[in-house]
């Protein structure tokens, strides 16, 4: 403990409180005397680079390519990824990695190369290794695409883990975007990014990195194409990112430049190249196919930390009935435990939660319960004595089960990093079931442990299973939420085999899509938490999770009338809406910002539930394919510079392109529009893009457009599935997918295609192509809009 430390502790005795104040110091104290006897000291190191070539064994795909000091492993898969490891490390053990990973490209030639190098020679891509060790990524046509520079370890003389730098080129035009969930995005600029999931401790802005979901996975755009990198690798780490500079220094370009820096642990990379829906596809086959969310997760959702009882849920639910106000679901905080004792419930404010359950179904609202990992050190709580008998939480170096302080109070925590454990785990949501919940959100697994001061979470030194190969936090901390998120998604499907999960999770790491999604955490509330939340869900889709959202109006505050009708504006068009709040900050419900905002909340509400079909077929496709619900501007052009600077705006889907209002008073605005028609939804006129278009945006709406052409699934007048068709431009064609939903189980539905063109006389007409090379004119259950402005 140093003095800052000291500082810090008296600060949280005197501000928080004598009692919860010194529980916080006292934690922090703990945490740091079992580091200070579980970890080693690093002493005395070496430095090491690979240093000149000198040998090669051809393998599956590659090979391995020996240097003077170091090997290493280069691996063409038959789709196109790349793969290559240093110093032994492979493609296994992978928490990323589904299975034993995609098979070597069969075609792929290992070859020399000029100037001492090897090269992997396949169809999709050619990787050059330098004499040195760098390694080069590039097009069939000889375009580098990225650059890795020869790696440098520092190993301790003792032994250990050695910490590792890697640097890497790429275009002076490229940007970057993804690492996760980063507020200050979704393009990052110049600066420093940590890879630790961390709980900010409170409400976060732009400002603030890192956050509760970090992944080292760069999607990199530029002129010369779009790749994505992924260093497969857990441990606490940082990226440096320099955007390149053309024509600097006496007309010379200066290359983009990534800087990665990790405390452990194998240096090894994935890199697919290609189009952003190609890299994406390849990037879901290696990490896993996105999780499919019950239909009823796409509409609106309404939490807060505070219900307090049974009886303020239901005053709320017939708030949104009285109201003629849709909504699918509703959100129990920790204030519904008993305690905050995890899968316990408060029977005196909640006598019967099965029978509320049961009374919301029938209404059309889902129950959705959190569930934290943390569970109180009591030998009266059911689930402590269980975990104790079961040997599940996780020990220090010296044996002892580790205990932190969260919401309960002193708790110890499940090594999900153990599958018996994560089967223990699994079964113990058998009595949410029980209660009539239909969905959970994971909270706080980071995991937190309050501290008055250091790194607020479990012992660096604390000891986990990691799958029977055994290691400390330093590696599993990063997974810690995703192996919770598997624990509970394979339990619920042990326990519920015909309906699929519905979970999502604050914390997590790549590979987290395949049992759910995710959310912003706390964001503020205020203008900047509004623009936050939008980079959030961008940069995560970027990253192979398609399904978040933030907490619409912001976790801290009370927002003004303006800004949460903004704020529920944008999160109709992400794919988590949900309404959160904390415990003391102001209500969210539509109706307590008076009659205006009341009248505007109902358009917006009404018109997700009409896009409903829309988001269940992006969902489908999500999994299908992997790509996002929600997606950037450059998605289908990523040549064009102009979207790749754009941050204000993004595309729902092929069809929808979104411009939320960002910024008060605000009443008209600037579009930036990617090649093509694109209509006004809300007044039909056409814009023809690329360029930039000023577009009203009232109170009442945002600019969402359509792209000419595009065929959507909606809910008709009549509540059935309605085509609605915006007219294609004159000479082109249009087409659109519908995936219909087929209930809450595993039956996989038909993907239809349909196509639309103009006809003489102003008529539009819309195909089904049945796949067997004919395309079948569709007349019922279609509207065509934008005929008006149509040529």
């Amino acid at each position: 403990m140093n003095g800052q430390d000291l500082v810090r502790s008296v600060k949280a005795v005197s501000v928080v409180g004598t009692a919860r104040g010194w529980r916080a110091v006292r934690s922090a104290w703990r945490r740091s005397r079992t580091d200070a006897v579980g970890l080693p000291r690093r002493g005395a190191e070496r430095a090491r680079v690979p240093g000149a070539v000198t040998g090669v064994e051809p393998g599956p795909g590659g090979g391995v390519i020996r240097f003077a000091r170091a090997e290493l492993r280069v691996r063409v898969t038959a789709g196109g990824a790349v793969f290559w490891g240093w110093d032994g490390a492979g493609q296994e053990p992978s928490y990323a990695v589904v299975g034993a990973g995609p098979e070597a490209d069969p075609r792929a030639v290992l070859e020399p190369d000029k100037e001492g190098g090897w090269r992997v020679v396949s169809e999709r891509v050619t990787v050059v290794v330098s004499r040195h060790g760098a390694v080069e990524v590039r097009t069939p046509g000889g375009v580098v695409v990225r650059r890795d520079l020869p790696p440098r370890w520092w190993e301790p003389v003792a032994g250990g883990p050695a910490r590792w730098l890697q640097r890497s080129e790429v275009a002076p035009d490229a940007r970057f975007f993804g690492l996760g969930g980063r507020a200050g995005g979704p393009r990052l600029r110049d600066g420093s990014y940590r890879l630790w999931n961390t709980d900010p401790a409170g409400s976060f802005g732009p400002q603030d990195d890192p956050l509760s979901l970090t992944m080292p996975v760069q999607m990199v755009v530029a002129d010369v194409g779009t790749h994505l990198a992924f260093h497969d690798n857990t441990w606490d780490g940082t990226v440096r990112l320099r955007e390149g500079e053309e024509g600097a220094g006496s007309g010379h370009d200066r290359p983009g430049c990534s800087e990665l820096r990790m405390d452990g642990g194998p240096l090894r990379c994935w890199v697919v190249v290609g189009a952003p829906a190609r890299v994406l596809q390849v990037f879901a086959s290696l990490t896993g196919s996105p999780a499919v969310p019950p239909a009823w997760a796409l509409g609106y959702q309404h939490a807060r930390w505070g219900f307090g009882s049974e009886r303020e849920v239901r005053r709320v639910v017939s708030g949104y009935r009285e109201h003629e106000l849709p909504l699918s679901a509703l959100h129990l905080d920790i204030d519904h435990y008993d305690e905050h004792r995890v899968f316990t419930v408060d029977s005196e404010r909640f006598p019967d939660l099965p029978v509320l359950a049961k009374d919301l179904a029938e209404d059309g609202v889902r129950l959705v319960s959190i569930v934290d990992p943390a569970v109180k050190a009591d030998p009266d709580d059911e689930t402590y004595a269980s975990g104790r008998a079961a040997d599940a939480f996780v020990r220090d170096a010296r044996g002892r089960v580790v205990e932190g302080l969260v919401w309960p109070g002193e708790s110890v925590y499940p090594d999900f990093t153990s599958p018996r454990v994560r089967r223990w785990w699994g079964g113990l949501y058998e009595e949410r079931l029980g209660q009539g919940f239909a969905g959970f959100w994971h909270d706080m697994n980071e995991p937190v442990s309050f501290g008055a001061f250091g790194d607020p979470t479990l012992p660096r030194s604390a000891r986990h299973a990691l799958e029977g190969r055994g290691g400390d936090h330093r590696e599993a901390h990063n997974v810690y939420g995703l192996c919770m998120a598997q624990a509970a998604y394979e339990g619920l499907r042990r326990l519920r085999p015909d309906e699929r999960p519905f979970l999502f999770s604050r914390s997590g790491w790549v590979g987290l899509q395949r049992y759910g999604g995710t959310w912003s955490g706390d964001v503020a509330t205020g203008w900047p938490g509004l623009r936050a939340s939008l980079s959030l869900v961008l940069g995560l889709g970027l990253c192979g999770v398609p399904y978040s959202g933030p907490d619409v109006g912001g976790f801290d505050g009370s927002p003004s009338p303006e800004l949460y009708l903004r704020w529920l504006q944008l999160g109709a068009f992400l794919p988590l809406f949900r309404t959160h709040a904390a415990m003391r900050a102001g209500r969210r419900e539509p109706w307590e910002f008076g009659a205006e905002t009341l009248r505007h909340a109902r358009v917006v509400l009404d018109e997700r539930r009409r896009l409903l079909p829309y988001w269940v077929t992006l969902s489908q496709l999500a999994q299908r394919t992997g790509a996002p619900y929600v997606r950037p501007l450059w998605w289908a052009a990523p040549e064009e510079r102009s979207l790749r600077d754009c941050e204000d705006a993004f595309l729902v889907g092929d069809a929808l392109l979104v411009a939320p209002v960002l910024e008060p008073g605000v009443t008209r605005r600037a579009v930036r529009l990617p090649r093509g028609r694109w209509y006004d939804t809300a007044t039909g006129r056409a814009y023809e893009g690329p360029g930039q278009v000023l577009v009203d945006a009232p109170l009442s709406r945002i600019p969402v457009l359509a792209r000419a052409g595009s065929v959507l699934p909606v809910t008709g007048a009549d509540g059935r599935l309605e085509l609605e068709v915006w007219a294609p431009a004159r000479g082109r064609t249009g087409s659109g997918l519908v995936v219909r939903d087929t209930g809450e189980g595993w039956e996989a539905p038909e993907v239809e295609r349909y196509v639309s063109r103009c006809a003489g006389g102003g008529r539009v007409v819309v195909e089904r192509d049945c796949g067997d090379g004919e395309l079948r004119e569709v007349t019922e259950g279609v509207r065509v809009r934008g005929l008006d402005a149509a040529d």
